[in-house]
């Protein structure tokens, strides 16, 4: 007995040491999970770490939505299809263009619901690669005036359930950032649908619909096998003239991408209760982030995001001689193109950071290619825009005194820990008109498998 006593107690030392080789230095990570709890819970506004624990995608009364907008299955799955079918298309510049993008043309799943290049060319664009990084413009037809081409990097979708007021200068949406600017809604026509009293996603879509080319009406719907679909979706809208429009087609498109939730980076797998999912150096990120490098002073709110709006100097697009960009263009002046406001100029709209290491552009006009570049930049804090100068930074943005260690250990939890490796679950297998996805272009369906 005695023997088989000290033969189980080497046995459980053995044990002990191989599970230290998993994941070396246990007690400190004890420590470090101690730590990142303690730190959550401050920042969080119920004061509870569980805060920033993101619903599961299936359990649509757990997410964030517009009262006008109930989410339902049938809504989602309509939204979905709407979203990547690239038989929509019909309302493209030219002829070549027709059918051959989609919403998801710049918002693709696996480049983190962005381009996978430094601009989203949806019509006039032809080619995709593997991610995304190989769209560019179709020369035989178009020209780059032509382009349905942003001058401002198109925002994350994921978690975007959680933003209130869209855009880069949050003009979308009749509520919070927006309560008491209804005197501003019919100075442009594309925020004239604040009126209506929907949530930035709602009002953007609407919008995009058409800035995007989309064509949405009963015989196109028809056509393409949508006509069941919408009723499922609406059941209680009884007049056709209204409900095959793209009023109701963006409600749906909204309901699905409210679905569209990072819950499984690793981060959140830790904030439910595997200390292991996170490795040491992502903890000590994550513990930087929410206190020495204060990025959670602005991105608090559970998708990282916040509605918060801060001038940090970067270049705009047309420094950067990216397709049909312009000095002129009103997107470079931030909030203030909306607000029409001296103070607001070159404040641009926080972003929910979750899966930004899937593609290799930061800020509103893709002026920095790593993650590297961004944490250097804002660990320095200094203007790099001639027209921003620093003393109209944000004063939320000054110097990290972060070291190359902490940059490092900042850059994992970035890029690692708040990056769900799973998002291709939100595409459809298959779309009702049966078109090839995201893309429908001739290069495109080569680098897609579609021929």
């Amino acid at each position: 007995m005695h023997c088989f006593r000290l033969t189980f107690l080497l046995s459980a030392i053995i044990m002990i040491g191989l599970a230290g080789c998993v994941k070396d230095h246990t007690p400190i990570d004890v420590e470090l999970d101690a730590e990142l709890t303690t730190l959550l819970s401050r920042a969080a506004p119920s004061g509870n770490a569980n805060y920033y624990i993101l619903p599961h995608e299936d359990h649509l009364n757990q997410i964030p939505q517009d009262p006008m907008n109930p989410l339902t299955a049938e809504k989602v799955e309509l939204g979905k299809f709407l979203f990547f079918d690239t038989a929509l298309a019909q309302d493209a510049k030219f002829e070549s263009g027709k059918g051959t993008y989609s919403c998801a043309t710049c918002h693709i799943p696996e480049a983190g619901f962005r381009p996978g290049n430094y601009q989203g060319i949806a019509d006039g664009g032809v080619g995709f690669g593997s991610n995304g990084e190989d769209r560019r413009m179709n020369y035989d037809d178009y020209q780059a005036s032509d382009l349905d081409v942003q001058s401002a990097r198109p925002l994350n979708l994921i978690n975007v359930a959680y933003v209130h007021n869209t855009f880069w200068n949050g003009q979308f949406g009749a509520t919070h950032a927006n309560a008491d600017t209804e005197h501003l809604w019919d100075l442009n026509h594309a925020t004239e649908g604040n009126h209506t009293g929907h949530m930035g996603l709602e009002v953007q879509n609407v919008e995009g619909l058409t800035a995007h080319r989309i064509r949405i009406d009963k015989p196109t719907l028809q056509e393409y096998g949508y006509i069941d679909l919408f009723n499922d979706a609406f059941p209680d809208v009884a007049d056709q003239d209204t409900l095959y429009t793209k009023y109701y087609a963006s409600l749906a498109i909204s309901a699905y991408l409210r679905t569209v939730l990072g819950n499984q980076a690793p981060f959140q797998h830790w904030l439910k209760g595997n200390s292991q999912a996170m490795s040491t150096s992502e903890k000590e990120g994550a513990i930087l982030f929410f206190s020495k490098a204060n990025c959670s002073r602005c991105h608090y709110e559970p998708n990282l995001g916040s509605l918060e709006f801060h001038a940090l100097g970067v270049k705009d697009m047309y420094q950067l001689d990216y397709y049909d960009a312009h000095a002129d263009d009103f997107r470079n002046k931030g909030r203030a193109s909306f607000t029409m406001r001296d103070e607001d100029l070159y404040k641009f709209k926080v972003p929910s950071i979750y899966n930004m290491s899937d593609t290799e552009f930061y800020f509103h006009g893709a002026s920095k290619f790593s993650l590297k570049e961004l944490l250097d930049y804002k660990n320095l804090a200094v203007s790099e825009n001639p027209n921003v100068p620093n003393s109209l930074l944000s004063e939320k943005f000054e110097p990290l005194h972060l070291n190359d260690t902490e940059i490092q250990q900042l850059e994992d939890f970035l890029a690692i820990s708040i990056r769900d490796p799973n998002l291709t679950r939100y595409k459809p297998t298959s779309v009702p008109s049966g078109q090839c996805f995201p893309n429908a272009d001739q290069a495109s369906l080569r680098d897609l498998g579609c021929e």
